[in-house]
């Protein structure tokens, strides 16, 4: 049975309640989550699955599982094990979860500033970086963080947009990432669109607005191989709370 996948629909939600579908070696899946699972980049969510009597099992890590929409959360090896069947409330890590919203959708940002094919790029709750196949001539840290800045300022808003993946093949140019192509075989695919910015392929979480990314900072640029010109950004004041 697939999991209801809460995040696609709602990044927001915190909690929710669920039922335990299976249950084993620390692994367990339920029948809906608020949890993602790790991909594109982004770190899989952590948090609890509380339990009726109170108790909290510690999820470590999300991960995908073999089948389509399965989810699977990592519990902390020395604790107890839900059972099967078990009704539980699952809870986010959230201000950790918010902040790899806020990078994930900077990224998104940056690679409108920085024109180049991406060939990778990871998200960290404080900072994230894309690689891009450009010369290292053409990056400067300055004009990148005033160009993102620019934009976040703006304060447009963001929204999913399904297209089917005969659509997708008709628009190459609407994926950027070089190294992670977007899935396919379901039919349709899921876009992210910052309207008059940007409009590509993800699977990932995103803020509402961008301008809930507040300002950032280009960290570094460096060089990580002949295609792989790697710029870092983090948030340029301090995360609160």
């Amino acid at each position: 049975m697939p999991t209801e996948l809460i995040f696609r629909d709602d990044a927001y939600q915190q909690s929710c309640q669920a039922r335990v579908l299976a249950a084993a070696e620390h692994r367990v899946e339920l029948d809906r989550t608020v949890f993602y699972p790790a991909g594109g980049g982004q770190p899989g969510d952590t948090g609890v699955l509380r339990l009726a009597d109170g108790r909290e099992l510690r999820v470590i890590d999300t991960r995908k599982g073999e089948g389509a929409d399965s989810v699977v959360h990592l519990l902390d090896p020395a604790g107890p094990m839900p059972a099967i069947g078990e009704d539980l409330e699952a809870v986010l890590d959230w201000g950790r979860r918010y902040a790899h919203m806020r990078i994930h959708t900077c990224l998104h940002v940056l690679s409108c500033v920085v024109v180049a094919p991406v060939t990778g790029g990871n998200i960290a709750a404080d900072k994230g970086r894309l690689d891009f196949d450009i010369d290292m001539s053409l990056l400067d840290a300055q004009r990148i963080e005033t160009g993102v800045n620019e934009l976040i300022a703006r304060a447009v808003d963001t929204e999913t947009v399904w297209i089917t993946d005969e659509q997708l093949d008709a628009q190459p140019e609407l994926v950027k990432t070089m190294s992670v192509q977007p899935p396919r075989g379901a039919g349709r695919v899921r876009l992210l669109q910052i309207s008059g910015i940007d409009l590509q392929p993800c699977g990932g979480t995103h803020v509402r607005n961008i301008g809930e990314i507040g300002r950032i900072k280009v960290l570094r640029i460096r060089s990580e191989g002949r295609r792989n010109k790697r710029v870092e950004i983090g948030f340029a004041d301090p995360i609160a709370g």
